[in-house]
């Protein structure tokens, strides 16, 4: 039976498409859309009909593992995590603009897998309409090319709906930051390694310790190669230039001395290298 809160026609659509899915495997990554999913999963299923999968690999941070787990469990889903091996795929460590594909396509793959051995009918991602209104996204054609399922894209809602739909629903996720994979964080054009997402991921942690006293809530370490960017909330950019243990916890987790920068936080602001090729190609 589908049970919908009052929230918009939209989401008693999405929950109406998920009650066909039969048994689903749900991608979650632990942020917002992929947590939505999951819930209306358990809510158009029954929670026996559903498995979060997430995955684990350098280029996921070990907290949004742990926090995946925790979201799970305080729905009652089942949540497993598969290991998945980017770094086997040459287009993935090389690190051109389409570094999603591969990724995404290797993650699916694996989730498929599981799909075939355990009988389920159906994978489910957590795209959404505004990630379709955004251009660029080489991941949502990995997805569209494997014929997974994208429920919030499909009812028309876009991340200001999702994020509605979660407060609604009391998920813990509903106001959580945006958290794309740490290979996100490396210039195009920069071979991808263990070590170079290890210390992207020590640095975003100690710096998020250091400046969660001042409220921070956006924060990125961008790996330029020869330099860093850190990128933190426009009213913290101030604090964080000026105070010396940001400067110092950048070099403990492995940047060294290598040059650094702060701005403000801009989503997806790596994109910028794509309008010039040779600039990503020699990064």
């Amino acid at each position: 039976m589908v049970v919908s809160p009052a929230v918009s026609p939209d989401v008693d659509r999405m929950l109406g498409d998920i009650a066909g899915y039969g048994r689903t495997l749900v991608a979650f990554s632990g942020g917002v859309d992929s947590s939505v999913v999951v819930a209306a999963a358990a809510r158009a299923l029954g929670r026996e009909r559903v498995i979060a999968v997430t995955a684990v690999s350098p280029a996921v941070p070990a907290a949004e593992v742990e926090f995946a787990g925790e979201f799970c469990a305080s729905l009652g889903v089942e949540h497993r995590l598969l290991r998945t091996d980017e770094m086997a795929v040459a287009g993935y460590r090389e690190n051109g603009p389409t570094r999603c594909y591969f990724c995404k396509s290797t993650l699916l793959d694996t989730v498929a897998e599981l799909a075939e051995h355990e009988h389920f009918d159906s994978i489910a991602v957590g795209t959404n309409a505004s990630d379709l209104a955004a251009g660029f996204r080489p991941g949502i054609r990995a997805a569209a090319e494997r014929g997974v399922r994208t429920p919030l894209a499909d009812a028309g809602l876009d991340k200001a709906a999702v994020r509605e739909v979660a407060r609604a629903w009391s998920l813990n996720t509903w106001d959580k930051p945006a958290a794309a994979c740490l290979s996100s964080r490396i210039a195009y054009g920069l071979t991808i390694t263990p070590a170079r997402l290890s210390r992207v991921e020590e640095a975003e942690r100690e710096l998020r310790r250091v400046l969660t006293p001042h409220g921070v809530r956006d924060l990125r370490v961008r790996d330029l190669g020869d330099s860093v960017r850190v990128e933190v909330d426009a009213r913290l950019v101030g604090q964080a230039r000026s105070d010396e243990e940001v400067r110092r916890t950048v070099e403990r987790a492995g940047f060294g001395s290598t040059p650094m920068v702060v701005e403000p936080f801009r989503s997806g602001s790596m994109n910028d290298m794509l309008a010039d090729p040779d600039r990503w190609r020699h990064a």
